[in-house]
């Protein structure tokens, strides 16, 4: 024990050094309330459980530096944690996410440089995760320096990071020079732009990918001027890179460029780049460019998209690899509304749904299911005498499609067809379709159109063909869409349609369609009001009672449960109440708990059912 208050101060920081750096460590006995109290001796043999002490130990800086105070914490722990390196990956990203958020731990932004020593550490370690978490706690570190501070302790760290010997420094390097640059000197942003320069051109690819996924994040804080100067010619030589991993993030930076230049220097700085990459001989590339293309559009400009994209886009959406023509069909709806309004829908019958019929008709899977996400949204763009004519063929392909993917996607956007051409055409054109589909191999799509039924039965005329639809619904358990369905139709329909199917099921040989019997009736007795389910669908739950299997038999009681508030108290004390008497001495527990449950809470009392307490009951 420690004698002295001085030497009692000692203890969180003894803690902290004696579990990261001792292989036999002591482990504090929290048996007293969770408190540290008599520390017991234990051995780890074992890497893993060192691995967790040393983690354990980081997650608690924050408790470790409060009891140290802000001087003690500047002057002794966190040189120690700069002296001390580990080999723990996991250990190194807790310590730098710990470290982000230490400023006043510390003593506040006068002393927020104290910091920068030990993330400087971790900003050069191999592992990407713990170099990146790093970077992140020293951006958020930096916006808490004072210019005066910025200049003599940060930028001074972003130099020796991007001089560094490793490739991992100069690597961190390049995402820290935007932080600084907007708050120091003339002269030191000159300084930090001839760094960026070289790490653009650095021997390393992994240096090169850095600098290029933060070029467009650089050029947002440098000057127009330097933009034009520096930057354009940064990214024609990255565009250019003999390395397609550092060129298609050089598509990347090509976006935040192009919103940063006047429309007049568009055209010469940045298109000629643009469709290089467009063409680029890498299919990375040019995914890359797909991927992008919408925000390219917004940032180029309607005369530049009309003159250049729409070729450009005609050549992804027919290029040689699938991974590019799907990225582009994903982009089509984007594409089209983003079209200047004026010659819009020239432009897109001419030159774009073109290659969109060739699309359905696709080799590839993948193409064919992007194009199907969004295909249906282009008859809101092209209207109702283009969407019949042109479209609904492509539909109705689509629909039938070897992929279910396809169809699915299909069906998951029925209602924008709708909202153009109306209920009579749709019901003409695409009701035979979707009664197919109904009755699909894959359980995907089958569950789209049971998802969708409520909105088809809104949209669609009552047909046998719709009936049919309906049917299936009800083989798949879609009770939660059958009161909507009657909502929609009424009792009578109910009465014709869906309760004459409903009870068929329940002779069904297979006991999990005997028990969709029950949950439709559970669903339905509401909405078909007292007359309908006392009539037709009681009597059905009560013969169910007498099922071979307990499943069924515990699911009756609790229909009867669900429905007893519909009822009359006649059909209540006469037909009910002998059917749960029964079930209550059943030999199956969870029968005789259900029927129990069934007794409470129906309308009749206890007594009626000459059972006045739990005691009285068979089990």
């Amino acid at each position: 024990m420690a004698g002295a208050d001085g030497d009692d101060s000692l203890y969180p920081i003894a803690v902290l050094i004696d579990e990261l750096r001792n292989e036999d460590v002591q482990v504090p006995n929290v048996s007293g309330g969770g408190l540290p109290g008599y520390r017991s001796k234990r051995s780890c043999s074992s890497r893993e459980t060192f691995r967790c002490l040393r983690l354990n130990s980081i997650k608690k800086l924050s408790t470790i530096a409060l009891a140290l105070g802000v001087e003690r914490t500047r002057t002794e722990l966190l040189p120690f944690l700069t002296d001390t390196i580990y080999d723990e990956d996991e250990v190194l990203l807790a310590l730098a996410e710990q470290l982000g958020n230490f400023t006043m731990l510390v003593g506040g932004p006068e002393y927020v440089h104290c910091l920068l020593p030990p993330l400087e550490s971790l900003a050069t370690v191999e592992e990407t995760v713990v170099r990146d978490k790093a970077v992140e706690s020293l951006r958020k570190i930096s916006q808490e320096h004072s210019p005066v501070d910025l200049e003599v302790h940060f930028e001074p760290l972003v130099k020796r990071l991007a001089s560094g010997d490793w490739f991992t420094s100069r690597t961190s390097a390049c995402g820290l020079f935007s932080v600084c640059y907007p708050r120091v000197s003339s002269t030191v942003k000159a300084e930090i732009r001839q760094h960026f320069r070289t790490l653009c051109s650095d021997d390393t690819p992994m240096v090169r990918r850095a600098a290029a996924s933060k070029l467009g994040e650089f050029a947002k804080v440098l000057e127009l001027d330097y933009v034009k100067s520096d930057i354009i010619s940064l990214f024609t030589a990255l565009a250019s890179d003999e390395q397609d991993s550092v060129r298609l993030l050089a598509v990347e930076a090509c976006v935040s460029i192009a919103t940063l230049l006047p429309q007049e220097d568009l055209e010469s700085l940045v298109m000629p780049t643009l469709r290089q990459a467009a063409e680029d001989k890498s299919w990375r590339v040019r995914y890359m460019v797909a991927d992008k293309f919408s925000e390219l559009q917004k940032a180029v400009g309607p005369e530049i998209t009309k003159n250049d994209l729409v070729p450009a886009f005609q050549n992804l959406l027919k290029d040689c690899e699938a991974e590019v023509r799907a990225a582009a069909a994903n982009k089509v709806k984007e594409f089209c509304e983003n079209l200047p309004e004026e010659n819009r829908e020239q432009i897109i019958m001419t030159h774009i749904l073109p290659c969109v019929k060739e699309l359905v008709s696709d080799t590839n899977q993948h193409v064919k299911s992007a194009l199907a996400s969004v295909i249906m949204g282009l008859s809101t763009i092209l209207g109702k005498d283009n969407t019949i004519e042109h479209l609904l063929p492509l539909f109705l392909a689509q629909l039938k499609d070897e992929c279910p993917e396809v169809r699915l996607n299909i069906i998951s956007n029925l209602d924008c067809v709708n909202e153009v051409i109306g209920i009579r055409q749709l019901s003409q054109s695409l009701l035979p379709a979707i009664v197919e589909l109904a009755e699909d191999a894959k359980w995907r799509v089958r569950l789209a159109i049971i998802e969708y039924m409520p909105l088809l039965a809104g949209q669609l005329p009552l047909t046998k063909s719709l009936c049919r639809v309906v049917v299936y619904a009800i083989r798949e358990a879609a009770t939660c869409n059958l009161m909507k369905l009657v909502e929609k139709f009424g009792a009578e329909w109910a009465q014709n349609t869906i309760v004459p199917k409903v009870l068929g099921m329940a002779n069904d040989p297979n006991y999990l369609h005997r028990m969709t019997t029950l949950f439709c009736i559970n669903a339905l007795s509401e909405a078909c009001g007292q007359d309908i389910t006392t009539k037709q669908m009681l009597p059905v739950v009560l013969k169910m009672s007498n099922d071979q299997v307990a499943n069924v038999r515990f699911n009756v009681a609790k229909s009867l449960q669900k429905i007893g508030p519909v009822l009359d108290s006649n059909a209540l004390q006469t037909e009910v109440k002998p059917v749960l008497e029964k079930l209550a001495t059943d030999t199956d527990m969870d029968v005789k708990y259900f029927a129990q449950e069934a007794i409470s809470g129906t309308r009749f009392t206890l007594a009626s059912l000459h059972i006045s307490t739990k005691s009285d009951l068979p089990f």
